[in-house]
């Protein structure tokens, strides 16, 4: 089990009450959602171009401008098999995302790899399941 510590903190007023919105928007209790925010922004500061959005699985690391997820590129560089090749696919990338994205990997492998591996598994059937709404995944008659 990982070992915490109590920190309390102080913030403005206007920070509070859009703090406690966000709570009451994610349904988190405080001190679950402060610790995510910050996880993010620790992460960011030590991953430059990479941000965190809101996907349907979930919050998930992203290089930034792109709408890519750090999984998607890792897992797309990894099946095309260079950097050129990549940006070639996806011109809205840069060589730049896609060093960004690999450095984000190294440092929270497990993640990543989690990510790519519960992609890999959804067949078909799962797909249209999940994601109903989709074009070309309509359900069968």
């Amino acid at each position: 089990m990982t070992m915490s510590r109590r920190i309390s903190v102080r913030m403005p007023d206007d920070q509070a009450e859009r703090f406690l919105r966000e709570q009451r928007l994610r349904r988190q209790r405080s001190s679950d959602l402060l610790r995510d925010l910050v996880e993010e922004a620790l992460r960011m500061r030590e991953c430059p171009g990479i941000v965190f959005l809101d996907a349907p699985t979930g919050r998930q690391a992203t290089v930034a401008g792109t709408g890519l997820a750090v999984w998607e590129v890792v897992s797309l560089w990894r099946s095309l098999g260079s950097v050129g090749a990549l940006l070639d696919r996806f011109p809205h990338l840069s060589e730049r995302g896609v060093r960004d994205a690999l450095a984000y990997a190294e440092r929270f492998p497990d993640e990543i790899e989690a990510a790519i591996q519960e992609n890999e598994a959804l067949d078909e059937t799962e797909l249209r399941r999940r994601y109903p709404y989709l074009t070309g995944l309509e359900p069968e008659p």
